[in-house]
């Protein structure tokens, strides 16, 4: 990657500058099963129920840290976890990246076990299934493992913390606003998601239909969520079966950056080119032929790299007694700086920003 991606305070400046759409956010998946090392694993409740933050206590040297996402090799998740591991370089750690090829809910449950086993001080996951991964999870919590969720939520009691995109609201709200400016807020409209048992996925699913009920959207009308399991080909075939089934749908939102690309390459080689709006959540690179032959108007996402650097700098602070997860307490996240964890140890990046024709080419990631 040859472009710095902007910080999430710059990106808030630039669309505060141009006026634009709050805006949405994204979680995702992929293939294999390999691991990626920056160098050369029975019980109940959070770990740190009773612990004392010591703000001013130094990062440890030598901490084992993993990132699991929900499915390995997915370009999304790749960057996210390639950023927490060169993270980890700046502050002395050893991480790496393993996971499953498949996105079912109990897909990561093996691998939390063998970390457990091999002693991390710290396991990073974006969860597939919010209860799905508890018990083991609680069990790494029992033997002082601290746990990191990202992109994708745990029940609470079975992390430290949870590093979000942005507020779950925001992002909800934000993609039926995005589509509707673009449909002139009238027509059926579908959402095409990732997992169904993905906790990011339905929280900004609950948001958005929430958002259809304002007295401004009575001329739009969801009429199906469908599910492409973060799977290229079931994602186009899914995108095809929609058009197919709703001959006169006039958008779709699609909050998975697999989703929205396979939704793409079907749309861009269809008849459905430039009759049906397509929205969500993205990455540049992977989007910007879209952009450029006019199959996509705009789409959102928050910097992944961003995203896998705080989740890094909060592992390396739990771990070190800096933090324990509790509402009002500081993370020092090395070049993000400060970030104040909330209610339910959920610690937010910040907003995400909107990519169209005008700035898709400052982006390279």
């Amino acid at each position: 990657m040859t472009t710095r991606l902007r910080t999430p305070r710059r990106l808030a400046a630039r669309l505060a500058a141009t006026a634009t759409v709050s805006v949405l956010a994204l979680s995702l998946a992929a293939c294999g099963g390999t691991t990626k090392d920056s160098s050369s694993a029975s019980g109940e409740g959070k770990s740190g129920g009773n612990a004392t933050a010591d703000p001013n206590a130094p990062l440890k040297k030598g901490l084992k840290i993993a990132f699991l996402p929900k499915q390995v090799n997915n370009p999304y998740e790749t960057i996210v976890d390639n950023a927490g591991i060169a993270a980890a370089k700046e502050f002395g750690a050893e991480a790496k990246e393993v996971g499953p090829s498949d996105a079912s809910a109990s897909s990561q449950v093996s691998y939390i076990n063998t970390l457990i086993q091999q002693q991390h001080d710290a396991i990073l996951i974006a969860a597939n299934d919010e209860n799905a991964v508890c018990g083991p999870l609680k069990q790494a919590m029992a033997k002082d493992i601290k746990i990191v969720a990202y992109d994708s939520d745990t029940n609470p009691e079975c992390r430290d913390v949870f590093i979000n995109q942005a507020s779950s609201e925001e992002i909800g709200r934000s993609q039926v606003k995005l589509l509707a400016e673009q449909i002139d807020h009238k027509g059926e409209i579908a959402i095409l998601s990732a997992t169904a048992n993905a906790t990011n996925q339905n929280t900004w699913i609950e948001f958005m239909k929430e958002e259809l009920k304002k007295p401004e959207y009575a001329g739009m009308k969801l009429v199906k969520v469908a599910y492409g399991d973060d799977n290229d080909q079931k994602s186009f075939q899914q995108t095809q079966g929609l058009l197919q089934a709703y001959p006169n749908l006039k958008g779709i939102i699609s909050p998975t950056t697999v989703g929205i690309a396979a939704a793409a390459r079907y749309i861009s080689g269809s008849e459905y080119k430039g009759k049906v709006v397509l929205t969500g959540l993205g990455t540049p690179n992977q989007m910007r032929k879209f952009i450029k032959n006019d199959t996509v108007e705009s789409f959102a996402l928050w910097d992944p790299k961003d995203l896998g650097y705080l989740a890094a700098y909060a592992a390396a602070a739990l771990a070190s007694g800096q933090i324990t997860g509790k509402q009002g307490e500081k993370l020092k996240a090395g070049s993000l700086g400060e970030r104040t964890i909330g209610a339910n140890g959920e610690i937010i990046l910040g907003p995400p920003t909107v990519f169209d024709a005008k700035n898709i080419d400052e982006y390279d990631f």
